[in-house]
């Protein structure tokens, strides 16, 4: 299928706009992963040193408080008018967080993280939204498209820190944050080209079974559980690697390399991920990511030299790619139609909990108990998630169960 025939299909046109968006979107995030904890630490004085990732935690907080809205603000309004506001308070937390940096205020930049956490609760609804003019046999590569998107910031977004960290010097790391807002500003103009269809009153979040009932079927657990345990795992170890390896004497350039390798490991996999998920069901491929993961929690506790920072962080990278793409395909086969939007934001909100913990405690952890302790706090979680896809895989299948799953 040549280019021009691809976007000729308003599915995939859609699809390519919402790829773009995803792009801009994680070079937001990349660059305040890259940044934020290592401005924080480096802001703080020596007994408040544990609340580092203090704004990092308050992005997820962020994002934990605002999906559920987001979710069924946007079935009642449309996906850009959503994508329009989000993208706004994206300009707006950047704005923030550059304030905090000028004014080497702590609370500002902490403020600035949940504004942009706010703004990434609808950022992630960009692979829903991609399901929602795609069929069901384009859908789970339609997932794996958008969230393709990312691997440009995986290139791109670590260099644009490393460009912006000195730009407003001697004032260290305030041009990252403007550069975070004038992406957010990008991304508010992309929206404008999107063409999704206002839902139906149908699909606001009211109709359908009580969410109580949805939430109790084994595919919705599983497909929770994955998303929950693949994300917050990855959230633990990526939040707390900035301080690590500036702990073990690695510059800034050095953690930003090693974010990089991360972020490509997160989303170039995402080429190929949908087709295996139609291929082997996506119970095979959270399993892969759940052992990928493991990987890197060994690969960490193995030494801390460059490489095993780095290759620790490719795996778990790769381990959350084929978690969130199973869990997310897994959860569209949980729902019908009029459940769409109160189903997606339960997902988001459990997941975003979740990840928001796992940011909370990765600071304290790193500073109280170490990077090993750290580490092997991940494996239990994975050995569930084993369990719990396991326990799934052996009951039967519901009639009319997509092949997806």
């Amino acid at each position: 299928m040549t280019a021009l025939t691809f976007l000729a299909d308003p599915a995939r046109r859609n699809v390519a706009v919402l790829a773009t968006a995803q792009a801009l979107f994680h070079c937001t995030q990349t660059m305040s992963i890259a940044t934020t904890p290592l401005a924080a630490f480096v802001m703080l004085g020596p007994e408040s040193k544990i609340l580092a990732t203090m704004p990092i935690f308050l992005a997820h907080l962020g994002l934990m408080c605002t999906t559920l809205p987001a979710a069924l603000l946007m079935g009642r309004i449309g996906r850009r008018p959503g994508f329009t506001l989000g993208a706004t308070l994206g300009i707006v937390g950047g704005l923030v967080s550059f304030a905090g940096i000028w004014w080497q205020s702590f609370t500002l930049l902490c403020v600035g993280g949940f504004l942009q956490g706010s703004s990434a609760a609808f950022a992630w609804h960009y692979r829903f939204a991609a399901t929602d003019v795609a069929d069901l046999s384009f859908r789970a590569k339609a997932i794996s498209l958008v969230m393709a998107g990312g691997v440009l910031a995986g290139i791109v977004g670590p260099e644009m820190a490393k460009w912006a960290v000195d730009l407003l010097h001697p004032v260290v790391f305030a041009g990252v944050y403007l550069t975070i807002s004038a992406t957010a500003a990008a991304m508010l103009l992309l929206m404008q080209l999107i063409q999704i269809p206002t839902p139906a009153k149908t699909d606001t979040g009211a109709g359908g079974r009580p969410m109580s009932e949805i939430a109790r079927q084994p595919v919705f657990i599983a497909a929770a559980m994955s998303s929950m345990i693949g994300y917050a795992v990855m959230t633990l170890v990526m939040s707390a690697t900035p301080l690590a390896m500036y702990g073990c004497g690695f510059g800034f350039g050095d953690s930003a390399t090693v974010i990089q390798i991360h972020v490509l490991a997160m989303f170039v996999p995402s080429f190929f991920t949908g087709h295996l998920v139609t291929k082997f069901g996506a119970k095979p491929i959270v399993l892969a990511g759940a052992v990928i993961e493991i990987a890197c929690a060994l690969t960490n506790l193995s030494g801390i030299t460059f490489w095993h920072f780095a290759i620790a962080n490719l795996f778990v990278g790769l381990g959350w790619n084929f978690c969130y793409v199973g869990g997310t395909t897994l959860l569209t086969t949980a729902y019908r139609s009029e459940e769409r939007a109160k189903v997606q934001g339960t997902h988001d909100f459990l997941v975003y909990a979740t990840t928001a913990l796992a940011a909370g405690t990765s600071g304290t952890l790193q500073a109280q108990a170490g990077w090993s302790a750290l580490n092997m706090v991940a494996i239990p979680a994975l050995v569930l998630l084993i369990g719990v896809i396991g326990w799934l895989a052996m009951r039967p299948s519901p009639r009319g169960a997509s092949a997806v799953s």
